[in-house]
């Protein structure tokens, strides 16, 4: 296959949100729902550098889990809800508003690490500065 630098640098927001491949923007991103594929069947390229991990979910907590948790409490207090009120308005409201997002903020975590070459931290010492070597000082007794 062709190197990085034979492929135009593709934002990720253009690709990752509509769950293209990183290199090329043609190939898919995803097998399943959330499941990545091993690699792009356009330009070859090995999804094995991607590891989003449980990013997506945290931006979905974030922001889709605390207005719905919002909707629920509001519904309680202003209006006493009932359960099968909560069930059958903040149930829905939680799923329609934390699902769908995952798989587009997925494919732009992904996108993002191909396309800033992320790669795992690593701690890197600096060497500590010699003292400059100088006459030795002897210890008589």
């Amino acid at each position: 296959m062709s190197s990085h630098e034979d492929w135009p640098a593709l934002p990720p927001l253009q690709t990752g949100l509509r769950g293209r491949c990183p290199r090329c923007g043609q190939g898919h991103l995803f097998e399943g729902f959330l499941k990545l594929r091993r690699e792009c069947e356009v330009c070859g390229l090995d999804y094995s550098f991607a590891d989003p991990a449980d990013g997506p979910a945290f931006f979905v907590i974030c922001f889709a889990c605390v207005p719905s948790v919002f909707l629920g409490v509001w519904l309680e207090v202003q209006y006493a809800a009932p359960l099968w009120v909560h069930l059958l308005t903040t149930g829905p409201f939680m799923l329609l508003t934390c699902i769908p997002p995952l798989r587009p903020l997925k494919g732009w975590l992904v996108a993002s690490q191909f396309f800033y070459k992320a790669g795992e931290g690593k701690v890197v010492r600096k060497a500590l500065p010699q003292a400059p070597e100088g006459p030795k000082a002897s210890v008589t007794s």
